[in-house]
């Protein structure tokens, strides 16, 4: 289809067709053609026909990173763990739907002010420390509202599950006296010391392992990839914003915001007349500006007593309290600037605005200068933008449309699938590269959207198919697993040969090491390989021992255990074990659910 499009795209029609098709993606974003033209590149997933967009992972993958939970060098797994859980959370919210479950508005309020994140210094609601906590945690109320009503549903579902299971109390103070169980051993580990060791690999054996195990030798398909990026945010980076621009943001994303103010009031009819007020509350401003402070003009001029003798105060005032006049004056203000005189309601006031709820603007200044510099380049980010859909879906090449926008061309090692670093690992981008037009016919891809602030382009610049590689490729990792293989043989040899002698109650000079009352949980140096091995292995008669050898990653231990012997179990030790089998039982009806939830969905990735 692309290729029809791009023969055709010589006629003056078609090139009338393209060019507002470009000045509507350049405008609107990709996005407004996808209704035309078919599903969304930005979807990287879809569950049972709804979609898991890009920019959902995107925006998961950057609240763990601000966390800082999570290390940077570790984003690119991340990603990937976030589509999965996107995809679990999708297949449960499903369920719990499809089930009736319901939360109501009323519920959400309730927990919201309930939460403790959401609270002053006093243990009260704080809509203001609400806002702020939201936009920290990258959300809008009500992204965070539908978030959570989602969420509780997704509770309610995993808590029915879990407290549909239970365990007797017989098999709680069973599970409590092996948790609490002792074993004591004897044990020695075999390494090339007490083996004679003769190894060997021919080419006969190198070629049976590689054949045995070919599968472990295949280059899965891979390409050399090209790609130009457009980032908004770059861009920006380097645009100097001035500080009266930087104030004036500050001060309209501020004007809203509620405000601590004081006022003179000067009130005119029946006692004074309105000349009179005029020269009265005229006298008061120059007062001010000679110097007086407000709180003593306030007590000279001012006819509402009460706040005078408060300096003024009228305490925080929202929007439209005192009615449009008050609120054209006080919200023009900034933190500690005095207004002219605001008539209103028969009576002439005087503003002051003593503080502003709102961050202050060393406090804001860096998210200002992001944020306007973002403002200023965005014209020129929207017309790089449509140079680059225009010049990429008619370039042979990308070299020199990375020439013409003065773009940096990105190029790549080889890589498989699902591998790449930086953009190229986020979910979905680098299947584009594997896209039959792209792929095949040797075309840039479309203008990708990897978020608000970037765009990409890529192209295949070198492509080589599956293939299983040949003995003389992978020669020395074969030999090297020979090798390793005949060495762990003859460990395993060597042990079953102390065995065999032990059993038959020969005299077997080894130099034994003694683990005394080793618990299932105890933390000492001991192999958890090995503990765990022991645990598994048969109580031994009265007076003898049992006999097992257990392969380690670099050597073969021969175990000897000695004696089994009960613990001291005690109520707080009975109440722990007990809730962790609850606690894995849960886990185990859950995991059951999600995974048969998920052999049932149509999940396309």
């Amino acid at each position: 289809m692309l290729q029809s499009i791009r023969d055709g795209s010589r006629s003056w029609g078609a090139k009338i067709i393209i060019g507002v098709m470009v000045a509507a993606m350049a405008l609107f974003g990709i996005e407004s053609l996808f209704s035309v033209f078919g599903s969304d590149p930005n979807e990287v997933a879809s569950v049972n026909g709804e979609p898991i967009m890009r920019q959902q992972v995107e925006l998961e993958v950057q609240r763990a990173l601000r966390s800082g939970q999570v290390p940077p060098e570790q984003e690119r797994a991340l990603r990937n763990d976030m589509l999965d859980q996107l995809i679990t959370q999708k297949l449960l919210t499903q369920y719990a739907e499809d089930g009736g479950f319901y939360v109501s508005d009323a519920q959400l309020d309730q927990m919201i002010i309930g939460l403790p994140e959401f609270h002053d210094q006093n243990g009260r609601f704080s809509a203001d420390v609400f806002r702020n906590r939201l936009a920290g945690a990258g959300y809008t109320p009500l992204s965070f509202r539908e978030e959570l009503r989602v969420d509780i549903k997704r509770q309610h579902l995993q808590q029915g599950l879990a407290f549909s299971d239970f365990s007797l109390e017989s098999e709680q103070e069973k599970l409590a006296e092996l948790q609490s169980q002792q074993r004591s051993f004897r044990y020695i580990l075999i390494d090339p010391e007490d083996v004679e060791l003769n190894i060997e690999v021919t080419e006969e054996q190198m070629q049976d392992y590689y054949d045995a195990n070919q599968e472990r030798f295949v280059r899965p398909e891979q390409v050399r990839v090209e790609y130009v990026v457009i980032d908004r945010q770059e861009m920006a980076s380097d645009l100097d914003v001035d500080e009266d621009t930087l104030r004036a943001a500050w001060r309209e994303q501020n004007r809203s915001a509620d405000r601590q103010v004081s006022h003179i009031m000067v009130t005119f009819g029946s006692e004074r007349s309105r000349e009179e007020a005029q020269e009265r509350a005229e006298a008061a401003l120059q007062a001010l500006n000679s110097g007086e402070s407000f709180a003593d003009t306030a007590l000279r001029y001012s006819d509402d007593t009460a706040s005078a003798e408060e300096g003024g105060d009228l305490g925080v005032i929202s929007r439209g309290f005192f009615g449009d006049a008050f609120d054209e004056a006080a919200f023009a203000l900034d933190e500690g600037e005095t207004s002219q005189l605001v008539e209103m309601d028969s009576a002439f006031h005087i503003l002051l605005v003593t503080d502003i709820l709102a961050p202050s603007f060393e406090e804001q200044r860096e998210t200002l200068q992001r944020e306007v510099a973002l403002g200023e380049v965005s014209d020129e980010f929207n017309q790089l933008v449509q140079r680059l859909i225009d010049e990429s879906f008619a370039a042979d090449d990308l070299q020199s449309v990375a020439d013409d926008l003065e773009l940096t061309l990105h190029q790549t090692g080889w890589l498989a699938r699902g591998e790449g670093e930086g953009v190229l690992s986020e979910p979905g981008v680098l299947d584009e590269a594997f896209v039959a037009d792209v792929l095949e016919e040797g075309y840039n891809s479309e203008v990708i959207e990897l978020d608000d602030d970037r765009r990409l382009v890529l192209r295949v610049a070198e492509h080589r198919e599956t293939t299983q590689l040949v003995l003389d490729d992978v020669r020395d990792e074969v030999e090297g697993a020979v090798a390793t293989r005949q060495r762990q043989e003859a460990f395993q040899e060597e042990a079953a040969r102390i065995i065999t002698a032990l059993e038959a109650g020969e005299n077997v000079d080894v130099n034994w090491l003694e683990a005394t009352n080793v618990t299932r949980q105890a933390e000492s140096t001991l192999p958890q390989t090995l503990v765990q091995e022991v645990f598994r292995m048969p109580h031994p008669q009265e007076g003898g021992s049992v006999y097992r050898s257990v392969v380690l990653p670099q050597s073969v231990a021969v175990v000897a255990l000695d004696s089994v012997s009960a613990g001291e179990s005690d109520e707080q030790l009975t109440l722990f074990v007990a809730q962790m089998a609850e606690q894995l039982r849960a886990q185990a009806v859950i995991q059951g659910l999600i995974d048969d939830l998920h052999s049932d969905a149509d999940i396309e990735r």
